[in-house]
């Protein structure tokens, strides 16, 4: 039905996380029926950023630098990191103002069966980087899914040896707002087993 520069045009557009058949058709059209100027805009910053941007040698975060905006920022608390599986979960952090310390981005999780192993991870680096800091806590912020909990506990199992390094997972449970006949069964689990003890303030 389409001539074959725009289904290779639908086709890369469903390359994108998301992005099925049919929105990868509607994008496709809009652009070249009425936005052609946007679109030399998108693919003008999509090969620049493809071409420019890399990983920071510290964290792995995505950056145009060596080393990116927050590490480089000293009064950032150095001696905090906090692990995360990739750079959508950092800008959430990032977004909620309530964290202070460095990252490290695992730009994925330990999946065997894909063949994702710890030196995909860059944990190596990790263990080098808490080392050389004399890192105090490390946070493991990885996903809540059966690989997120298995790379939370192969760092937890590597840090053993540092007492001086205090690990902590982040606490799961109910949401903010939540209304507990809406939460489903796993996370009412989870609220209860990370419970904590009410204390004055």
């Amino acid at each position: 039905m389409f001539s074959q520069p725009i289904k290779r045009l639908i086709e890369s557009l469903c390359l994108l996380p998301g992005v099925g058949p049919r929105s990868a058709q509607r994008m496709a059209l809009s652009l070249l029926k009425n936005n052609r100027d946007n679109g030399r805009d998108i693919a003008s910053s999509l090969i620049n950023a493809i071409d420019t941007v890399g990983n920071c040698k510290y964290c792995q975060m995505l950056s145009d630098e060596e080393i990116c905006l927050i590490c480089s920022n000293h009064s950032r608390d150095q001696q905090t990191i906090c692990i995360v599986e990739g750079p959508a979960e950092m800008f959430a952090f990032e977004s909620s103002g309530a964290y202070s310390g460095r990252y490290f981005v695992l730009m994925g999780h330990l999946s065997p069966l894909d063949g994702i192993t710890p030196e995909d991870l860059g944990i190596d680096k990790l263990l080098h980087y808490i080392k050389q800091y004399n890192v105090n806590e490390v946070i493991l912020a990885t996903n809540s899914t059966v690989e997120g909990e298995a790379t939370a506990y192969y760092i937890a199992e590597l840090l053993k040896d540092r007492p001086e390094t205090k690990v902590t997972r982040l606490a799961q449970g109910v949401p903010m707002g939540g209304e507990l006949e809406f939460i489903n069964y796993n996370t009412l689990a989870q609220a209860l087993k990370y419970r904590t003890e009410l204390t004055d303030t």
